[in-house]
């Protein structure tokens, strides 16, 4: 009998291979003007004085009424990756 490695092995996502930059300006740079250096329809996320832990939590959950959640749709390791493209934003 012959399994497909793809039926055993966890098959990555072409998602988790895009760069934290790219994934950023797609999935929120819609509402974080410049990369998140400016405020827009959300605010500025250069030099943000917020915890690790409350960054992460808003990019999984969001905030009702203003802010979707992406925690169904990124990975746990793409959501790191946004983070520390937050953390590297210059504070200009």
């Amino acid at each position: 009998m012959f399994v497909a490695a793809s039926a055993i092995l966890p098959v990555r996502a072409e998602s988790d291979e895009t760069s934290a930059e790219t994934l950023f300006a797609t999935s929120c740079g819609w509402c974080h003007s410049e990369g998140g250096r400016v405020a827009g329809k959300g605010p500025k996320l250069a030099g943000t004085e917020r915890s690790d832990e409350f960054i992460v939590n808003r990019i999984k959950h969001g905030k009702p009424g203003q802010m979707p959640g992406f925690g169904e749709g990124l990975s746990d390791s793409q959501i790191a990756g946004l983070l520390s493209y937050i953390r590297a934003l210059p504070n200009e």
